[in-house]
């Protein structure tokens, strides 16, 4: 259930009551004699629920509760009173208790208490995923008429009852956050948080903080604790896009949650344990990261349980047309217009183009000719002029290009387009400002000629 109760309760035969019932109810509990015993196990463990007497020795109720909503601002806290202490569970609740309940007290009663916390902390989960749901708009859409694409769905759907970690690798723009969406969305996991997170558009220490959470005073400006998105996403799945970008150091943390489960929030002491699936993803050569030293060996490995590799849209021109009639339908309601489709010659050029920016790159011309098309089919003039400029050659083998050197050709075309603002060209193609940067710099490879 990874649902875990403290129990601070000096009356030995309540406390033995106590852990017995809540045991059989199927929680992870855990008894102490007094409050400092219960101090030093929230001290070392994390636990969702604190039922606490308010009368006990060395340390009371409310003492112990003070110090642990310090520790753990989320924890629940249930107080214990006699019919004399009423005054005292009344200030418990000021302080941030959840409820009390008075001695001689029903067992059934507290048992339910319980079980109406764990709902409520379920419930927030729940709502995090329906977020996650409706703010990506869960009416997923992919076009499969390739057959690579048909075979990457049957893979999906044969780990849909499967929990394994999955690696998407493929250039950018070739749908694989779209991917993941689907696998989380069809797994048994459908019902809970979905999050994700591009980690090449973070320094190393804004990433430690979203993925990991910090905990108060961590750091100047840590004004209180937080929680990191790994923790968010208990229970449910974590997609880490463009993780070959993460920092070595961050990657040995990241391995230890998939490992054992648990993590430290940033500055913090106490473990913080999580059952989440991790799905990544890359536009670079893992192998070569790995050889280079900036990728850990023992990180894929583990990412990579079920690797998944998304062909280039050039490789699976079966699906130029069904995606170019589907971007049409998608963008026209907000443009107000009545296209009915493509002429032949539009799309003649649409299918022979070779599309450096992949899936998204075609979103963006088909989105941008229904803006510029005054008539009721799109025709070539309505197109980007640069699709006739960075066509592949098929004709002449000694003048065909590199993938390299089209991907760079079309980058400083759009820099150029940019007014020089790297910035500005990198999201106009969809990809970070550091990949731009690596298709610039990469230097060309010699030709060779047979």
């Amino acid at each position: 259930m990874n649902f875990k109760i403290l129990i601070a309760e000096d009356e030995e035969i309540t406390l033995k009551h106590l852990v017995y019932a809540l045991k059989k109810e199927g929680y992870d509990v855990v008894g102490t004699k007094n409050g400092r015993e219960a101090l030093g196990e929230l001290e070392v463990g994390r636990y969702d629920v604190l039922i606490t007497d308010i009368k006990m020795p060395e340390m009371s109720g409310i003492e112990l509760l003070e110090k642990a909503k310090e520790i753990n601002y989320q924890i629940e806290v249930l107080v214990i009173t006699g019919f004399g202490s009423i005054g005292s569970a009344v200030e418990a609740m000021k302080k941030g208790a959840y409820e009390y309940i008075t001695k001689p007290f029903d067992l059934d009663e507290l048992i339910l208490k319980v079980k109406n916390i764990h709902e409520r902390k379920l419930l927030r989960k729940e709502n995090v995923a329906l977020k996650a749901y409706f703010g990506m708009n869960k009416a997923i859409s992919i076009i499969a008429r390739s057959e690579s694409m048909r075979r990457i769905l049957e893979t999906i759907e044969n780990i849909k009852d499967s929990d394994c970690n999955v690696l998407l690798t493929g250039e950018s723009g070739v749908g694989k956050s779209l991917l993941a969406k689907i696998i989380h969305f069809t797994s048994r996991r459908q019902n809970m948080p979905f999050l994700s997170l591009n980690c090449a558009t973070l320094t190393e220490e804004l990433l430690a903080s979203e993925l990991f959470g910090y905990e108060k005073g961590s750091f100047t400006g840590a004004v209180k604790s937080k929680q990191g998105l790994i923790e968010i996403a208990d229970t449910g799945t974590l997609f880490l896009d463009e993780i070959a970008e993460m920092a070595t150091n961050l990657q040995a943390k990241l391995l230890k949650v998939i490992e054992d489960g648990e993590f430290y929030r940033v500055g913090g002491i106490r473990p913080v344990r999580v059952n989440v699936r991790f799905i990544a993803s890359t536009n670079r050569q893992v192998g070569r990261l790995i050889a280079e030293g900036s990728f850990r060996n023992d990180l894929y490995y583990r990412l990579n349980v079920m690797e998944i590799f998304i062909p280039a849209l050039r490789d699976r021109r079966e699906d130029i047309g069904p995606l170019c009639d589907f971007f049409l339908q998608k963008h026209l309601p907000k443009a107000g217009k009545k296209i009915k489709g493509f002429s032949k010659e539009a799309l003649e050029i649409l299918m022979h183009y070779s599309y450096p920016g992949n899936v998204r790159e075609l979103e963006n011309i088909i989105e941008r000719a229904i803006i510029l098309e005054k008539g009721q089919v799109i025709v070539p003039e309505s197109l980007p002029q640069s699709l006739t400029m960075f066509q592949i050659e098929t004709m002449e083998p000694g003048r065909i290009k590199t993938i390299d050197e089209l991907n760079r050709e079309y980058a400083e075309k759009i820099v150029e387009m940019s007014g020089g603002n790297k910035s500005k060209a990198a999201d106009l193609l969809g990809i970070s400002r550091t990949s731009l940067w690596r298709i610039l710099k990469e230097e060309q490879l010699p030709e060779v000629n047979d």
